[in-house]
């Protein structure tokens, strides 16, 4: 079995940070298909759902805001919408469950939906939201669904991650931060190195049913919620808008349109390079290098961080999650 680090680098994708959805997809067929793409009604969700829907797939989108969806999905074939709400386990079984009376495979997982920049709020069993939506809702949401992921005859998990996972590893002994100060960059961060321990462990567990998972970081796309979140002034401060308040498009930097943004999403979830490998860590269409100076902030932000940090992609870390995430989900990932 080939290590993480000895498959954790490029593999010659042939596309790059500028390259699109409808660049990626080319050539790619998938009728016959199904595909769920959590937050699939905005933002890289729905340029995602889009991809896919023209690709041929039949896609189901599990919701949390039904008249949102209805009005953004509008008009777009073999797209149908179900209410879940990651922070609501009973919820999540109920639309599992839903999906798996059907009898149909699941070739595609998109574990997409996020939330960031929250202020500590938590969910019925005390975990810290971005912990909660980012992580534990998709690992339980993933678990129940793994007979129709099993069933496809080969399928991908894609959990969209972050560079922000370089702003925390995984703080084992306090999730919820119930012992030490809560910092919202420090949620969202350990909630990002949580999908990428969950994307290795998940594809060691589930390759030899043809299962694959892969794990990225999308780009800073401020045509989404970011704009919502964020004062203009943050927005100057963070190198996301010039002086004069106008959005900059940089994909080099990471600044990128949807569609660019998006494109990653789509790469991992259908290229053919990627059949062999799994469990990778992927930026602008392309699988990351180890990023070995993360520990060396200086003269770094959030644009020209790169890579995926070591403690990310520890085997011994990801097994301690998983077995977190079963207790913390009451969910046992029957594999």
């Amino acid at each position: 079995m080939q290590s993480i680090e000895n498959i954790q680098q490029p593999i010659g994708s042939g596309f790059d940070a500028g390259s699109t959805t409808d660049e990626v997809i080319k050539g790619i067929d998938l009728n016959g298909k199904t595909a769920i793409v959590t937050g699939g009604y905005a933002g890289l969700g729905l340029e995602t759902v889009k991809t896919f829907v023209k690709a041929g797939a039949t896609v189901i989108v599990p919701v949390r805001d039904k008249a949102k969806a209805i009005a953004n999905l509008q008009g777009i074939g073999n797209v149908t919408i179900e209410e879940m709400d990651l922070m609501d386990p009973v919820s999540i079984n109920d639309f599992a469950g839903k999906f798996l009376a059907a009898g149909q495979p699941l070739h595609l997982l998109i574990n997409n939906a996020g939330i960031m920049w929250s202020p500590l709020i938590r969910d019925s069993r005390g975990n810290e939201s971005q912990f909660s939506t980012n992580h534990l809702g998709h690992f339980q949401l993933t678990a129940r669904l793994w007979p129709a992921l099993r069933n496809a005859g080969g399928a991908r998990v894609i959990n969209v991650s972050s560079w922000g996972h370089h702003y925390s590893p995984f703080h084992f002994e306090d999730p919820n931060f119930e012992h030490r100060e809560y910092e919202t960059l420090l949620g969202y961060g350990q909630s990002k190195t949580a999908n990428i321990l969950f994307t290795r462990e998940l594809d060691i567990r589930g390759k030899a049913f043809g299962v694959r998972s892969f794990t990225l970081h999308p780009g800073a796309i401020v045509d989404t919620d970011m704009k919502r979140l964020l004062s203009k002034e943050k927005l100057m401060e963070l190198g996301i808008y010039d002086k004069d308040g106008h959005t900059i498009y940089d994909a080099a930097k990471g600044l990128k349109t949807i569609p660019q943004g998006a494109s990653t999403i789509v790469w991992c979830a259908t290229s053919p390079k990627l059949d062999n490998i799994g469990g990778v860590y992927c930026e602008n269409n392309e699988v990351a290098t180890i990023d070995e100076n993360g520990n060396d902030n200086t003269n770094r932000n959030s644009l020209n961080l790169h890579g995926v940090m070591p403690y990310a992609i520890d085997p011994e870390s990801a097994k301690r999650l998983w077995m977190m995430s079963e207790q913390m989900t009451a969910t046992t990932f029957d594999i």
